[in-house]
């Protein structure tokens, strides 16, 4: 694993290990970066350099008693929460402090990480500021997010941030095309993940090809009639994209297909997400403005934060076709 995160995030993994070299380890850290990029991995490999029991070089051995364990998930000082359900709870989080404050542990230092910790709810964010306020002895925290900016500023003020940078997208999209996945489909999938083998399993998965299709058919019908539109959600969009995950992908595709049409209404040069539309979203474009475009993105975004409030998804979805209705307007 190590060589993998290192070839994949080099600036990432060297910044951690000068860390360790130099003793100057954090109590808390923020690791921002698209879905893909290596967060979960580099986590655990700063969690093994912490407490490997041989480290050579900042290099954590693999084979020791404590990593061995961090890799099984079964370290005591090792702590992992994510989203329960929707979000992050406060009872998640009081429960977290209360394992990284009470005795009992192995000597060292104990790490937490949370995943999705944009996902925290208010009440949860709060009872963690207050530990990040006033950690207690050796702990370190790792946060992880994709949406660095979901984050609450006394947090992120709080923390490093170690940001992970996506590989080229043209390079992944090349080896895509190379593997045998359409240069259409290839484009598609490098915007939902940073990692090749997703692209690739996500690129040969059918229920992702059907949910794309889904959102390009929401699109046209928009366009057409908002009653149409209406109908469409219940005929087609609910049946089929029943799952959180299938919807969620399709509120992202949702918003690629706008940044898309913003990209042609300004004549940028961008990679697009659906290059297969490019007649059918220049069309769109001469019709919208810059502002409703810009409303119709926050209302998606708007849409997806209603999701994850655990909103009847059927309804969420008949409220967002009415608020992008009002953009389909000549300019």
């Amino acid at each position: 694993m190590a060589t993998a995160i290192k070839q994949r995030q080099k600036a990432v993994v060297e910044r951690l290990e000068a860390t360790f070299l130099n003793n100057r380890i954090g109590h808390a850290y923020l690791f921002d970066g698209e879905t893909g990029t290596g967060k979960e991995e580099a986590a655990i490999h700063f969690a093994k350099l912490l407490l490997c029991e041989q480290p050579d070089n900042a290099v954590p051995c693999e084979t020791c008693h404590a990593c061995r364990r961090i890799d099984s998930q079964n370290h005591p000082n090792v702590t992992r929460i994510e989203p329960d359900g929707q979000d992050i709870k406060k009872e998640q989080m009081s429960s977290l402090i209360m394992q990284m404050t009470k005795k009992g542990y192995e000597p060292g230092r104990k790490i937490y990480m949370i995943a999705r910790a944009d996902r925290m709810n208010i009440a949860a964010a709060n009872t963690l500021l207050k530990f990040l306020e006033e950690p207690e002895g050796e702990v370190t925290a790792i946060l992880m997010t994709n949406s660095y900016h979901s984050i609450l500023p006394t947090i992120q003020s709080r923390c490093q941030r170690i940001s992970f940078l996506p590989p080229r997208r043209e390079e992944m999209i090349a080896k895509l095309v190379e593997s045998g996945v359409t240069p259409t489909m290839a484009a598609t999938v490098t915007m939902m993940t940073a990692d090749n083998e997703k692209a690739k399993e996500l690129a040969e998965n059918d229920q992702f090809a059907l949910t794309r299709k889904t959102v390009l058919k929401l699109i046209e019908a928009s366009d057409r009639n908002v009653n149409e539109a209406l109908i469409f959600i219940q005929t087609d969009w609910s049946p089929a994209l029943k799952e959180k995950e299938d919807m969620e992908r399709g509120l992202d595709l949702l918003l690629y297909a706008f940044r898309d049409i913003v990209a042609m209404k300004a004549g940028l040069q961008a990679e697009l997400t659906f290059p297969d539309q490019q007649q059918n979203f220049r069309a769109l474009s001469m019709k919208m403005t810059y502002n409703r475009l810009s409303d119709n993105m926050e209302a998606v975004l708007q849409a997806k934060k209603k999701m994850y409030a655990n909103m009847n998804r059927t309804l969420l979805m008949e409220q967002l076709v009415l608020n992008l209705q009002e953009g389909l307007m000549l300019v």
